[in-house]
Protein backbone atom coordinates (compact mmCIF):
# COMPACT_ATOMS: atom_id res chain seq x y z
CA UNK A 1 0.00 0.00 0.00
CA UNK A 2 1.04 3.52 -0.66
CA UNK A 3 0.94 5.99 1.95
CA UNK A 4 2.61 9.58 2.49
CA UNK A 5 3.70 10.43 6.11
CA UNK A 6 3.21 14.03 6.28
CA UNK A 7 6.83 14.69 7.59
CA UNK A 8 9.99 16.16 6.35
CA UNK A 9 11.59 14.77 9.77
CA UNK A 10 14.28 12.38 8.79
CA UNK A 11 14.59 10.91 12.36
CA UNK A 12 10.90 10.05 12.14
CA UNK A 13 10.39 8.96 8.90
CA UNK A 14 13.53 6.40 9.53
CA UNK A 15 12.15 5.39 12.88
CA UNK A 16 8.53 4.82 11.48
CA UNK A 17 9.78 2.92 8.30
CA UNK A 18 11.40 0.56 10.66
CA UNK A 19 8.01 0.25 12.78
CA UNK A 20 6.12 -0.35 9.07
CA UNK A 21 8.69 -2.74 7.55
CA UNK A 22 8.12 -3.85 3.51
CA UNK A 23 4.21 -4.00 3.52
CA UNK A 24 3.83 0.10 2.91
CA UNK A 25 5.37 1.88 0.44
CA UNK A 26 5.97 5.27 2.30
CA UNK A 27 6.27 8.44 0.61
CA UNK A 28 7.05 12.01 2.31
CA UNK A 29 5.90 15.24 1.43
CA UNK A 30 9.11 15.92 -0.57
CA UNK A 31 7.94 12.76 -2.88
CA UNK A 32 4.60 14.52 -3.44
CA UNK A 33 5.95 17.72 -4.01
CA UNK A 34 5.00 19.42 -1.16
CA UNK A 35 7.74 21.94 0.43
CA UNK A 36 5.45 23.72 2.72
CA UNK A 37 5.85 23.17 6.63
CA UNK A 38 2.57 22.57 7.42
CA UNK A 39 1.55 24.74 10.20
CA UNK A 40 0.57 24.22 13.48
CA UNK A 41 -1.71 26.47 15.02
CA UNK A 42 -3.86 24.10 17.24
CA UNK A 43 -3.94 23.81 20.99
CA UNK A 44 -3.77 20.52 20.89
CA UNK A 45 -1.51 17.47 19.75
CA UNK A 46 -4.58 15.83 18.16
CA UNK A 47 -5.59 19.11 16.26
CA UNK A 48 -2.28 19.54 15.21
CA UNK A 49 -2.21 16.17 13.49
CA UNK A 50 -5.23 16.24 12.09
CA UNK A 51 -4.69 19.61 10.56
CA UNK A 52 -1.71 18.02 9.20
CA UNK A 53 -3.26 14.85 7.47
CA UNK A 54 -6.09 17.07 6.27
CA UNK A 55 -4.04 19.59 4.71
CA UNK A 56 -2.33 16.36 2.57
CA UNK A 57 -5.43 15.40 1.53
CA UNK A 58 -6.94 18.37 0.59
CA UNK A 59 -3.93 19.68 -1.04
CA UNK A 60 -3.20 16.93 -2.99
CA UNK A 61 -5.79 14.22 -2.91
CA UNK A 62 -3.53 11.48 -1.52
CA UNK A 63 -4.10 9.08 1.58
CA UNK A 64 -1.78 9.91 4.18
CA UNK A 65 -0.82 10.14 8.07
CA UNK A 66 0.52 12.57 10.34
CA UNK A 67 1.59 12.45 13.79
CA UNK A 68 2.19 14.83 16.64
CA UNK A 69 4.03 14.34 19.25
CA UNK A 70 4.79 16.20 22.64
CA UNK A 71 6.67 15.74 25.99
CA UNK A 72 4.17 16.52 29.05
CA UNK A 73 5.59 16.92 32.36
CA UNK A 74 3.30 17.40 35.27
CA UNK A 75 5.55 19.84 37.43
CA UNK A 76 5.05 22.45 34.93
CA UNK A 77 1.42 21.84 34.12
CA UNK A 78 1.52 19.54 31.09
CA UNK A 79 3.97 21.86 29.52
CA UNK A 80 5.90 21.75 27.05
CA UNK A 81 3.23 19.71 25.74
CA UNK A 82 1.69 21.02 22.02
CA UNK A 83 4.68 23.45 21.71
CA UNK A 84 6.88 20.40 22.58
CA UNK A 85 9.31 21.12 19.50
CA UNK A 86 9.51 24.85 19.61
CA UNK A 87 9.73 24.88 23.47
CA UNK A 88 12.65 27.14 23.80
CA UNK A 89 11.76 29.23 20.44
CA UNK A 90 11.19 28.56 16.48
CA UNK A 91 14.64 27.42 15.89
CA UNK A 92 13.44 23.68 16.83
CA UNK A 93 16.72 23.06 18.88
CA UNK A 94 16.75 19.83 21.23
CA UNK A 95 19.16 21.28 23.15
CA UNK A 96 18.12 24.29 23.59
CA UNK A 97 14.67 22.48 24.81
CA UNK A 98 16.41 20.78 27.01
CA UNK A 99 18.11 22.94 28.70
CA UNK A 100 15.12 25.25 29.06
CA UNK A 101 13.02 22.27 30.53
CA UNK A 102 15.67 21.54 32.75
CA UNK A 103 15.74 25.06 34.12
CA UNK A 104 12.75 25.03 34.43
CA UNK A 105 12.34 21.98 36.42
CA UNK A 106 15.33 23.14 38.56
CA UNK A 107 14.92 21.10 41.73
CA UNK A 108 11.33 20.16 41.51
CA UNK A 109 11.01 16.56 43.02
CA UNK A 110 7.93 15.73 41.10
CA UNK A 111 9.86 14.59 37.43
CA UNK A 112 6.41 12.44 36.14
CA UNK A 113 6.14 12.87 32.67
CA UNK A 114 4.76 11.17 29.28
CA UNK A 115 5.41 11.18 25.83
CA UNK A 116 2.03 11.40 23.59
CA UNK A 117 1.82 10.59 20.25
CA UNK A 118 -1.42 10.71 18.33
CA UNK A 119 -1.51 9.86 14.63
CA UNK A 120 -4.40 11.13 11.92
CA UNK A 121 -4.78 8.76 8.99
CA UNK A 122 -6.89 9.77 5.69
CA UNK A 123 -7.71 6.61 4.06
CA UNK A 124 -10.15 8.17 0.57
CA UNK A 125 -11.07 10.71 2.49
CA UNK A 126 -11.70 8.89 5.67
CA UNK A 127 -10.42 10.06 9.24
CA UNK A 128 -9.12 7.78 11.99
CA UNK A 129 -6.79 8.78 14.79
CA UNK A 130 -4.62 6.27 17.09
CA UNK A 131 -3.05 7.27 20.11
CA UNK A 132 0.08 6.32 21.70
CA UNK A 133 1.11 7.11 25.43
CA UNK A 134 4.15 6.17 27.66
CA UNK A 135 5.08 6.85 31.31
CA UNK A 136 8.21 7.92 32.34
CA UNK A 137 10.59 10.66 34.49
CA UNK A 138 13.01 13.72 33.58
CA UNK A 139 16.37 13.02 34.61
CA UNK A 140 18.56 15.59 36.26
CA UNK A 141 21.10 15.70 33.34
CA UNK A 142 21.31 14.26 29.95
CA UNK A 143 22.24 10.35 29.01
CA UNK A 144 22.59 8.68 25.89
CA UNK A 145 23.43 9.87 22.23
CA UNK A 146 20.59 7.64 20.57
CA UNK A 147 17.17 9.13 19.59
CA UNK A 148 16.51 13.01 19.04
CA UNK A 149 14.31 15.34 21.01
CA UNK A 150 14.31 15.00 25.04
CA UNK A 151 14.87 11.39 24.58
CA UNK A 152 18.43 11.80 26.60
CA UNK A 153 15.96 13.35 29.56
CA UNK A 154 13.40 11.05 29.63
CA UNK A 155 13.69 7.56 31.57
CA UNK A 156 10.63 5.49 30.82
CA UNK A 157 8.68 3.91 33.26
CA UNK A 158 9.86 0.60 34.40
CA UNK A 159 13.50 1.13 33.09
CA UNK A 160 17.27 2.52 33.75
CA UNK A 161 17.91 3.62 30.31
CA UNK A 162 16.45 6.81 28.67
CA UNK A 163 15.41 6.99 25.03
CA UNK A 164 18.79 8.71 24.00
CA UNK A 165 20.70 5.43 25.64
CA UNK A 166 18.52 2.92 23.58
CA UNK A 167 18.81 1.56 20.15
CA UNK A 168 16.58 2.17 17.94
CA UNK A 169 15.08 -0.98 17.60
CA UNK A 170 14.85 -1.85 22.39
CA UNK A 171 13.01 2.53 21.41
CA UNK A 172 10.64 1.16 18.86
CA UNK A 173 9.52 -1.82 21.29
CA UNK A 174 7.84 0.62 24.00
CA UNK A 175 7.99 4.26 22.85
CA UNK A 176 4.60 6.57 22.35
CA UNK A 177 5.31 6.62 18.65
CA UNK A 178 5.87 2.65 18.82
CA UNK A 179 2.23 2.20 20.21
CA UNK A 180 0.20 4.63 18.23
CA UNK A 181 1.80 2.93 15.26
CA UNK A 182 1.29 -0.17 15.80
CA UNK A 183 -2.64 0.62 16.74
CA UNK A 184 -2.30 2.60 12.97
CA UNK A 185 -0.78 -1.11 11.40
CA UNK A 186 -2.84 -3.12 12.90
CA UNK A 187 -6.35 -0.82 11.63
CA UNK A 188 -4.19 -0.78 7.86
CA UNK A 189 -3.66 -4.90 8.08
CA UNK A 190 -7.68 -5.42 8.93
Amino acid sequence: MKLCFATNNENKLREIQSLLGNNFNLITLKDIGCDVDIPEPYLTIAENSHGKAEYVWQEFGISCFADDSGLEVDALGGAPGVISARYAGPQRNSDDNIALLLTKLGSEVNRKARFITVITLVLDGIYNQFEGTVEGTIIAERRGLEGFGYDPIFLPEGHDRTFGEMSLAEKNNLSHRARAFSKLVSFLNS
